[in-house]
């Protein structure tokens, strides 16, 4: 801002000096002639008040340049605070769609998991309302069991609670531990407890599958009910079973007759005096029963056993008589310490086995909380069931 000031003064040098009232100060004509002393100290005065007057208006000037400086200033800085917040906000604004999108996942993954357990809650409902329509005294476990490979580890002498020459065998039998597996799920095993128990106390991992982000979380899990028991069989010494007896036209005394003597006149390392002779003719099936304790085990490797009637040769099928019983049976449930469970994996274009190999990487290393990993199993599309073993 300027400031200025001016006068115009008209001069009359004929007549005598005339003054001028403005602002409180009076101009005379500049002849000093005739002027008092007292004027000329007035004008000093007046001089003098000028001259302040034009130093605070300079003042005032200076003053003004400051402000408007630090007025730009603070301008500046104003948009720089304003350009910073609506980057902050477009910033905060894909953080939360990224946010929502990823709580969707998760929701739909959890709906996911809340139908099955409920199919699976409707599914123990009806089994419990089944096991109680039956009286407790006649109920039974039923339990289907896969196929076991047994393996025959040593014999024992004979003791004197077995005087009848029977083979007794006893199998030790523990069930593999099922566990569903869903889609986009992992199973991953460590050698070392604590890297599983540390993963899942962290809860939820970010994980880099072929450059995309995907936020997984970690659960422990709980496995299905497993099984124990102990398979007692005892093969007789005395009695075998006998099945594809031929359909002969005569009286059922004289097949038992036929049987017992084509058994006692056995040439085969086995045989000898029958006791009984037990025959069923419309299942064709008979069990013979040797007087001597000992005298079946002969046949315990013969499966087709020759049958001589009027003149003809048939073939009997032989086998021991076993009887077989369960003991010591036990239902456990089993927990893995070492396995982690992963949801919520994204899906992925590449194959299964690609997105497998990249999990695996992530949760080998130590700066991600992982460790050594002994088993891993990822499932992207469909159901499949992962057996767990009891540890050595």
């Amino acid at each position: 801002m300027q400031l200025g000031w001016w006068c115009r003064v008209s001069m009359d040098f004929t007549s005598p000096p005339l003054s001028l009232q403005d602002n409180g100060f009076s101009m005379v004509s500049p002849n000093p002639v005739g002027t008092s002393q007292d004027e000329m100290e007035k004008l000093k005065e007046e001089l003098k008040k000028w001259k302040e007057r034009v130093e605070k208006a300079e003042k005032v000037k200076a003053d003004l340049l400051l402000c408007k400086l630090s007025a730009n200033e603070e301008c500046i800085k104003a948009e720089e605070e304003l350009k910073k917040l609506k980057d902050f906000q477009e910033k905060q604004h894909k953080d939360i769609i990224m946010s929502r999108d990823a709580q969707e996942r998760e929701l739909n993954v959890l709906n996911q998991e809340n139908a099955e357990l409920k199919r699976e809650i409707e599914k123990l409902k009806e089994d419990l309302a089944e096991c109680n329509s039956v009286p407790s005294q006649n109920s039974q476990i039923k339990k289907k069991v896969a196929g076991i490979k047994l393996k025959f580890t040593h014999m024992e002498d004979m003791r004197d609670d077995y005087p009848d020459m029977d083979t007794h065998c006893v199998f030790g039998a523990t069930t593999k531990i099922p566990f569903r597996l869903n889609q986009n799920q992992a199973l991953l095993t460590f050698e070392d407890e604590e890297v599983a128990q540390r993963l899942i106390k962290m809860g939820k991992h970010t994980v880099n599958l072929d450059n995309k982000i995907a936020d997984v979380s970690v659960k422990p899990f709980t496995l299905e009910m497993g099984i124990q028991f102990e398979l007692h069989v005892t093969m007789s010494g005395k009695r075998i079973n006998v099945s594809e007896v031929p359909d002969l036209s005569i009286p059922e005394d004289w097949v038992r007759d036929k049987l017992e003597l084509n058994f006692y006149k056995s040439e085969q390392g086995g045989g000898g005096e029958v006791e009984n002779v037990s025959y069923d003719k419309q299942s064709r099936t008979a069990v013979i029963t040797f007087l001597r304790p000992g005298a079946a085990n002969g046949f315990v490797s013969c499966t087709k056993y020759p049958f001589f009637v009027n003149g003809r040769c048939y073939r009997l099928s032989v086998s021991p008589d076993t009887n077989v019983h369960l003991e010591k049976f036990q239902l456990y449930c089993g927990i893995s310490k070492k396995t982690i469970l992963l949801k919520g994996i994204r899906e992925m274009e590449d194959d299964e086995e690609s997105v497998q190999d990249m999990i695996e990487i992530h949760f080998q290393k130590p700066s991600n909380g992982g460790g050594e990993i002994e088993n891993i199993k990822y499932v992207s599309k469909g159901v499949t069931w992962v057996c767990f073993e009891e540890d050595a």
